[in-house]
């Protein structure tokens, strides 16, 4: 049986809940679908607005800026992710098969989720490898962290952690490992794609290759603890 999707997010993000209304769903539905094509510098409330036939007014109703506004669809990927993994891995004893799982996921290109039809994860994947750093590459940083906007992002490397800490107990960095293969995961991809000079994959461009990376990476470093 499909377990059911829950993602609960922190209020703290938006001014009134964006999964409450028509407006606010396609608000987030629109907001993936044009950053995803102009990228999140030309992305503006005024863009927005126009795409969907609504007022600069009522989105700033749902969120102060685009910058919080990207926090939460890169937060909400998070949490999607780690239903992801805990559902393709639930049944799954062997620990170094469930980290193999956990990486084929993470380098895998993501299809839309028929159970959020006003978020196209396909879209949104594609924006966290390209933009999804900038939602905590500011300034700002320590007072959106004293406000929890990234713990989805620390709650799925902690799930990734265990699970290399399951694979090898004695291991000292499961955390910096875990966060290590998701960005690397995201860079690798980029790379292939746009700056393929700086990988082993650019005429290829197989993520079969980035997954075949990613469990020598992993495996050398846990076999050698």
């Amino acid at each position: 049986m499909k377990l059911q999707l829950q993602i609960t997010m922190n209020e703290a993000l938006f001014l009134r809940n964006p999964e409450s209304s028509e407006l606010g769903k396609n608000i987030l539905k629109h907001s993936v679908q044009l950053i995803y094509k102009t990228g999140f510098e030309a992305f503006t409330f005024k863009k927005l607005a126009e795409d969907i036939g609504t007022t600069e007014a009522g989105i700033y109703r749902y969120f102060e800026n685009k910058h919080k506004l990207l926090v939460y669809l890169t937060a909400w990927y998070w949490g999607w992710l780690e239903f992801q993994i805990s559902y393709h891995t639930n049944n799954i004893n062997d620990p170094t098969i469930k980290l193999k799982r956990v990486i084929k996921l993470l380098a895998t290109a993501v299809q839309d989720d028929e159970q959020t039809s006003h978020i196209n994860e396909k879209l949104l994947h594609q924006i966290i490898i390209a933009e999804g750093s900038k939602a905590y590459l500011t300034k700002q940083v320590g007072a959106d962290n004293k406000q929890h906007f990234f713990k989805p992002y620390k709650d799925l490397c902690a799930v990734i952690g265990a699970i290399v800490s399951e694979c090898s107990p004695k291991y000292k960095y499961p955390k910096s490992l875990a966060s290590t293969i998701i960005e690397m995961a995201h860079f690798q991809n980029f790379f292939m794609n746009h700056l393929p000079s700086l990988t082993d994959f650019g005429n290829t461009k197989e993520e079969t290759e980035i997954i075949a990376f990613l469990n020598d990476l992993v495996f050398t470093s846990l076999e050698k603890s």
